[in-house]
């Protein structure tokens, strides 16, 4: 529809502010309101910023400032304030794609499958934490009856957090994002949401909106949603399962459907067999980019709850329906779900990583060796490297490390992008590796 069309259609709705939003390195919105008669001239890319004010934009105060090019298509109401309308935005430099945009660095992922005749299918699982703060300055489940040793699945602790979570549901039904699960997951606080995959760049857009959605309406409740990775040490963390297939973009045919062509049995065709080694080879590297940072190796461990499971992965191995592999093939068959990620990740930036090993896989013909059935779990360390499996890196230092002497890192990034990535990483792996913390104090101040 023209402008003026658009304008007047938003008006009709009641909106009267719109955002040309676009992300950090972080994957956090960030961007700008515009009143909707200025409507036409945000579309055009009116609205400018200077990339150095930002976490991990890579711009001097001196460049010249970057605009957000709203993506039309993505127009969402916001329905905490239906006064509000968001439009995910690419940014531009210099009147062309800004190569270090999160969301133009999928894009050329994304593109360089269409050259291959495919489409990246993505859903992503929603983990997240609801707290209130309380009165010491810290913070608990905002039911008090949220306690027990396993709540995974409790219906009572989920009926005491339903005005959150039902008017979130609510919302992105609202939007059209066909919810259809959602439950009371391992963590004493701890949900998940389920909805309908979409193609990758509608995924991400609709993730990292889903952050922002999910802490307004909770503090219309007194509440905060958590996407820190792992809270508590003693409890389980908060994933963001990439659940992942290829489609043939003239039909639209799931190309990870097995058919006949099943190789190794696990419910998916040769391509996905591929498309798996490709992550395999790459898995250091992309755990740099789905488990982005310090708190995201907490999580990453062999047993990290209280529940008696971790529920995250620490191989770089697939398997068929088993949770201890990074690469997991469900029951269903037709797609693959990597276990790795976790809700802080930027998707733009995970979905282009994952994406590119995966076309690389394909483009090889790379194969993954045999699927992991077994729990992974029950070997030692020493004979996970026996078999000639891949530990994920153990805390963001190595993982930085990885993804800064992986080619693909840089092929992806763009140079400036992955300059700046690592760069701001490494500092806050220092950062976090020269603090001394409150454990320190406890266990070696009287020590000696």
């Amino acid at each position: 529809m023209t402008t003026h069309t658009l304008q007047q259609s938003l008006a009709d709705k009641g909106v009267k502010h719109a955002l040309a939003g676009y992300v950090d390195v972080h994957g956090i919105i960030k961007g700008k309101f515009v009143p909707l008669q200025h409507l036409g001239r945000m579309l055009k890319g009116s609205e400018l910023f200077t990339g150095a004010a930002l976490d991990g934009v890579p711009q001097d105060i001196s460049d010249n400032e970057v605009a957000a090019m709203p993506d039309e298509s993505s127009l969402t109401i916001c329905p905490w304030n239906p006064q509000l309308a968001w439009f995910a935005s690419d940014l531009h430099l210099d009147g062309a794609p800004f190569e270090a945009c999160s969301r133009n660095i999928l894009k050329r992922q994304v593109a360089a499958a269409a050259d291959m005749g495919l489409t990246f299918n993505l859903g992503i699982e929603t983990e997240f934490f609801l707290f209130k703060d309380t009165a010491d300055g810290c913070f608990t489940p905002v039911s008090d009856r949220d306690d027990l040793a396993k709540p995974c699945y409790d219906p009572r602790t989920m009926f005491d957090n339903l005005p959150i979570i039902d008017e979130l549901v609510d919302a992105m039904n609202t939007l059209g994002w066909d919810v259809y699960s959602f439950d009371h997951e391992d963590a004493n606080g701890q949900f998940e949401t389920d909805f309908t995959y979409t193609d990758a760049l509608n995924m991400a857009d609709r993730l990292v909106f889903f952050r922002l959605m999910a802490n307004e309406i909770a503090r219309k409740h007194g509440a905060f949603a958590s996407f820190m990775p792992k809270p508590s040490a003693n409890r389980t963390g908060s994933g963001a399962h990439y659940n992942m297939s290829l489609a043939d973009r003239e039909t639209g045919r799931n190309l990870f459907e097995p058919g006949n062509d099943d190789p190794h049995g696990c419910g998916v065709s040769s391509m996905a067999y591929h498309f798996i080694a490709g992550i395999i080879k790459h898995a250091q590297a992309i755990s740099a980019v789905i488990a982005p940072t310090v708190n995201s190796y907490k999580r990453l461990v062999r047993k990290g709850a209280m529940s008696g499971s971790t529920w995250a992965p620490v191989f770089a191995c697939y398997g068929n329906n088993n949770r201890t592999n990074m690469l997991r093939i469900p029951s269903q068959g037709g797609r693959v779900e990597c276990r790795a990620a976790d809700i802080a990740c930027n998707p733009y930036l995970g979905a282009a990583m994952m994406l590119a090993a995966g076309l690389e896989g394909i483009r090889e013909g790379l194969e993954p060796g045999q699927p992991r059935r077994e729990n992974m779990y029950n070997y030692s360390d020493a004979e996970v490297r026996e078999q000639g499996i891949e530990m994920l890196p153990q805390n963001l230092g190595e993982a930085i490390d990885a993804f800064a002497a992986d080619p693909l890192s840089k092929a992806v990034f763009g140079e400036a992008m992955f300059d700046s990535f690592v760069a701001y990483k490494r500092e806050e792996w220092t950062s976090y590796h020269t603090h001394v913390s409150d454990w320190e104090i406890q266990r070696y101040l009287k020590m000696f």
